[in-house]
């Protein structure tokens, strides 16, 4: 992927979520990762109580939600309607979940925009990340966000690397990406839209959009019919 590629207007459609303005003054989607707490602090308190129902301070669900008593919320969070959240699910903070998603049993998010009808439904950890319209993360498929070495994330384009300036970075899909199960996605990673990921990869730097990633030796555009 090129720079140019991984925009937040090449990457994402901005309908789909309601944190639209959070992604306002920005270039690239990771850059709004530091700006989510703020976001949700303000757009919480003008969220309509006839819609959402704030279940404890800085917490906002909708009423259409389905949310299992089992499932964990600590502060700074908005759930959009007709979403559901499942078994012992662990929301840590600073997440903003749109429409129509399944947050699944076991699954832990932090710092993280999900936008509308994305599904993460099974044991899967997603932090510090951006998961686009209609995006599916694998039963088990992780998000990996601190470099093993603990350095500032750097983007990989193939016209040079981008310094983040980000410590805790994870990895930013675009709109319908299908992630399948057991993958990890390094520190950094871009997926771009339309792609797959086969199960059980371990996915390091960007993925062009319309691909399907094999290996990291083995990336295949797709056809069309």
């Amino acid at each position: 992927m090129k720079k140019s590629e991984m925009t937040i207007e090449a990457m994402y459609d901005l309908q789909y979520t309601e944190a639209k303005e959070a992604f306002s003054g920005c270039t690239y989607p990771w850059e709004v990762l530091p700006k989510i707490h703020d976001f949700i602090a303000a757009y919480g308190e003008t969220l309509s109580k006839d819609e959402y129902d704030e279940i404890k301070p800085h917490v906002w669900v909708h009423k259409t939600a389905k949310v299992f008593e089992s499932a964990y919320f600590a502060e700074y969070i908005i759930i959009g309607p007709d979403t559901e959240v499942r078994q012992c699910a662990f929301l840590r903070g600073n997440i903003i979940v749109g429409r129509n998603c399944v947050i699944g049993n076991s699954c832990e998010l932090k710092n993280v925009i999900v936008f509308d009808n994305v599904q993460i439904p099974h044991y899967n950890y997603v932090g510090d990340s951006i998961l686009g319209f209609k995006s599916h993360m694998g039963a088990a498929s992780l998000t990996s966000n601190v470099k093993s070495d603990k350095k500032l994330v750097k983007v990989h384009a193939e016209d040079g690397d981008i310094e983040t300036g980000l410590k805790k970075f994870g990895a930013m899909l675009s709109d319908h990406v299908e992630v399948g199960c057991g993958s990890v996605l390094n520190p950094g990673t871009v997926i771009g839209h339309n792609s797959n990921i086969y199960p059980l990869s371990s996915v390091r730097g960007c993925v062009d959009a319309d691909s399907i990633y094999k290996g990291k030796d083995d990336i295949v555009r797709k056809t069309g019919d």
